[in-house]
């Protein structure tokens, strides 16, 4: 028979390392934010983000979306770091070790505990070469200005250098459906490059998320 002894690792049992009841913590006096390791998190108000976007789009025009990508893809690469070395500490394994399910699963709390929306990974067209990556409630989003093109170019560039990182390919990410525009949810596809040159003109368009997967899978 098992013992309850038997199950305890270091006098506890590992949960949800991400559960955002136990994540963060806060010190009402000091005005600070942590997680659960002791580093500082940082709460950025709706008007900020606004603000910034707002900011962005005066300094640099139409380059903003190229600007907000960069910054996706540096924090994307951090995120992707923090992130393994969070759950390597916690799990007591490297996340080579992690199953994929057990990995996505820790990632969709991670994301949730910070705010970022509820995010999904949608794994029908890998036999194709392409995975699809689904966002509801985005802040960031949500925050930018007024457009008639997507406007997640900022989470585009985060997935883009996570996924790279997590599959050893260069990756590139294209976003074909926005909530800033009308749907339900932001939807992002992510592949080689040289199959996805095509997906930018396409979006422009106006062709629906369904007819560039079709037409990318048929």
């Amino acid at each position: 028979m098992i013992s309850v002894a038997d199950l305890l690792v270091d006098d506890r049992l590992p949960s949800n390392y991400f559960a955002s009841d136990v994540y963060v913590r806060g010190t009402l006096e000091l005005g600070l934010l942590e997680n659960r390791r002791g580093d500082r998190l940082l709460a950025l108000p709706h008007v900020f983000l606004k603000a910034i976007y707002q900011g962005l789009d005066h300094e640099t025009g139409q380059a903003t979306r190229l600007v907000l990508r960069n910054c996706g893809l540096w924090w994307g690469k951090n995120f992707y770091a923090r992130f393994c070395e969070e759950l390597s500490d916690y799990y007591k394994k490297p996340v080579a070790d992690f199953a994929m399910a057990e990995f996505l699963q820790a990632m969709q709390e991670c994301w949730r505990t910070h705010g970022w929306g509820a995010i999904q990974l949608e794994t029908d067209h890998h036999a194709q070469g392409f995975l699809v990556v689904t966002i509801q409630n985005s802040p960031f989003i949500a925050a930018a200005e007024a457009s008639t093109e997507p406007a997640g170019a900022l989470e585009a560039g985060i997935l883009q250098a996570f996924f790279s990182q997590l599959t050893g390919r260069e990756l590139t990410c294209v976003q074909t459906d926005c909530e800033s525009l009308g749907a339900d949810r932001n939807r992002f596809i992510l592949g080689l490059e040289s199959r996805l040159k095509s997906v930018p003109s396409l979006v422009q368009e106006g062709q629906s998320h369904d007819t560039i997967l079709q037409m990318l899978t048929r």
